[in-house]
């Protein structure tokens, strides 16, 4: 897959809905629920960080569930992308861009959305072909207003803010002419998701689903 077809593929899933959930699960048997709830809510792709040792079951869970679009987050390694991959995996998402792990997404045909925090590590994704990246730690980095920043001379790329972003301050990155969309994982708070309280997750879903872009 060229970074061309990957950016193309993760423009379209962007622009699906103002909000991609990052979720941490630490039990696969909440998977297919809380997929299922944030579906319902009007947002289907779902970004599953592998931080715990049950996310790639997660992964596997989630990828049965009818209107969801379900992507890897935090990819590290080529094994990472691998392993994502194999548990059906139809995008990923890295917090940052090494020549490893684009050589590895490019490989398997897995559309990488690559994390950026500066406008050096921009333009050297744009120069590949990646004209959809990841804007990681977001607040960290100076929030919307260096995000704004960013795009004044670099409007080629568009941008998936990630890190900080809540439904407090979602608008100031919506409204920003090179967001697509931003990533928060305000919509699935721990304690519902361990209590099993899809109802809750699914009307959180609802309101991140309405936020204009």
């Amino acid at each position: 897959m060229t970074p061309q077809t990957a950016s193309e593929k993760n423009r379209e899933l962007c622009l699906l809905a103002p909000v991609i959930p990052v979720l941490v699960v630490d039990d696969a048997n909440q998977a297919a629920g809380l997929a299922r709830a944030l579906v319902a809510g009007g947002l289907p792709v779902l970004e599953v960080t592998l931080r715990t040792p049950a996310a790639l079951d997660v992964i596997r869970e989630m990828a049965t569930v009818t209107g969801g679009i379900v992507g890897a987050g935090t990819l590290l390694t080529p094994k990472d992308v691998e392993n994502a991959k194999a548990a059906g995996a139809l995008f990923g998402v890295s917090p940052g861009a090494t020549d490893l792990i684009l050589d590895a997404c490019e490989a398997n045909d897995l559309p990488l959305l690559p994390g950026v925090a500066t406008a050096t590590e921009a333009m050297r994704l744009l120069e590949r072909g990646y004209t959809v990246q990841k804007f990681f730690p977001a607040e960290a980095n100076g929030g919307a207003p260096a995000l704004k920043a960013i795009g004044a001379p670099i409007p080629q790329v568009s941008f998936c803010p990630t890190g900080g972003v809540s439904l407090k301050n979602a608008n100031d990155y919506l409204s920003l002419s090179n967001t697509l969309c931003v990533g928060g994982s305000w919509v699935a708070p721990k304690a519902m998701v361990q209590a099993g309280d899809w109802d809750a997750i699914t009307a959180l879903a609802a309101e991140a689903s309405k936020l204009p872009r």
